[in-house]
């Protein structure tokens, strides 16, 4: 018994470890940094937040009054200049690289824009590394989409060929190539020196949660349609997803970044965050949780006239092994904390408090079925 007390002791965010870290996030305004933002906050570190203005509205950045919580400055992540000046200003101790374009069918359109942003933007950072030594662990996350997809239903490991049929994957697959590239070549675990800087990638993806307005995804295109009343157009209803609740892999990326604070040589590496691979499940699953509690809810199917890979799992067994991060929440509990986040919303309910309490509830949960 005291050896799994133990052990789940030490899954455990540090709250300790964050009170007072200097910590810069790129992407804040957007939907996952916003939470990462919020939560950093919480544990009573010092966050500066920078990114592009606010990409949609409503937005959880604006919902939850974030400008009001951290140092927010806008700014584009391919302005080299720019980033770092802020670096320099505000020295940040841990960075985590979240700045990008997300989404898949946007790359179709704007390739040139994904690319500089995602392979450009990263190098950008990793760049301003090298004249900023406040810096001490860097988390720059990717996308599980980064491997190369064969649909072969067979959960990808971290040491699996990178590659990407789309131009978002194909970015995200450059992007770690290019972080490995800047690590062993100035930032070598081996050589642990004045100028070593802890380096990882996190490849999570298919994260769900309150206050996502993004286009093109699956859970706002659902909000949309219950707030204004309109048909959703459904690509592919069959592809199944690592669908994971927005915190699971948020609660990943800082157990990671303690990990590289201490022991850089061991865990500048890459990592997966995501659901155990037999808990993967359909898009049609989602809507049909939403469709139950919304029976408004009007779907249409149509045929997508773009490549998507119809499998994607992850073999996250080196995480559960050797950093100790387990999910918390299974599927059915992550769309039941995402609808209540919406019902929230609408509701008129304070989103600031709504969305605190969801980071203590999920703090306090023991982890799920997948766990040990």
């Amino acid at each position: 018994m005291d050896f799994w007390k133990s052990r789940l002791e030490n899954l455990e965010i540090k709250k300790n470890f964050w009170n007072g870290k200097k910590v810069l996030v790129t992407g804040h305004s957007g939907f996952k940094g916003g939470w990462l933002s919020l939560w950093l906050n919480q544990l009573k570190a010092k966050v500066v937040g920078y990114s592009l203005s606010v990409p949609t509205s409503p937005s959880f950045f604006e919902t939850i009054k974030l400008d009001q919580k951290i140092t927010s400055i806008f700014g584009d992540i391919r302005d080299f200049d720019s980033l770092q000046n802020v670096i320099s200003k505000h020295k940040p101790e841990i960075i985590f690289h979240l700045a990008a374009q997300s989404l898949v069918l946007p790359s179709y359109e704007f390739p040139y824009d994904t690319y500089s942003t995602n392979v450009m933007g990263t190098l950008n950072l990793l760049e301003s590394l090298k004249k900023n030594p406040s810096v001490k662990v860097v988390v720059n996350v990717t996308s599980d989409k980064c491997y190369e997809n064969k649909d072969l239903s067979i959960p990808f490991k971290e040491t699996d060929p990178l590659g990407g049929n789309d131009l978002y994957s194909s970015s995200k697959a450059c992007s770690e190539i290019l972080t490995h590239s800047y690590r062993t070549s100035f930032f070598d675990p081996k050589k642990i020196d004045k100028n070593f800087v802890s380096i990882a990638t996190a490849r999570s993806g298919n994260v769900i949660g309150g206050g996502d307005w993004s286009n093109n995804r699956i859970i706002p295109d659902l909000i949309r349609g219950i707030q204004h009343q309109k048909m959703v157009i459904i690509r592919n209803p069959a592809s199944e997803r690592p669908w994971q609740f927005v915190l699971d892999p948020l609660s990943g990326y800082l157990q990671l970044a303690e990990k590289l604070w201490y022991d850089g040589k061991k865990y500048s590496e890459s990592w997966n965050f995501g659901p155990i691979s037999n808990k993967t499940k359909p898009v049609s699953y989602l809507i049909s949780k939403f469709t139950d509690e919304w029976n408004e809810l009007e779907i249409k199917l149509e045929k997508n006239s773009i490549k998507e890979s119809k499998y994607l799992k992850l073999n996250c067994d080196k995480s559960r092994k050797q950093l100790g991060w387990k999910t918390k929440l299974n599927l059915d509990q992550t769309i039941e904390w995402t609808i209540e986040w919406y019902k929230s919303f609408f509701e008129g309910k304070n989103m600031d408090i709504v969305s605190q309490n969801q980071i203590n509830k999920f703090s306090k949960l023991n982890y799920g079925d997948d766990v040990i």
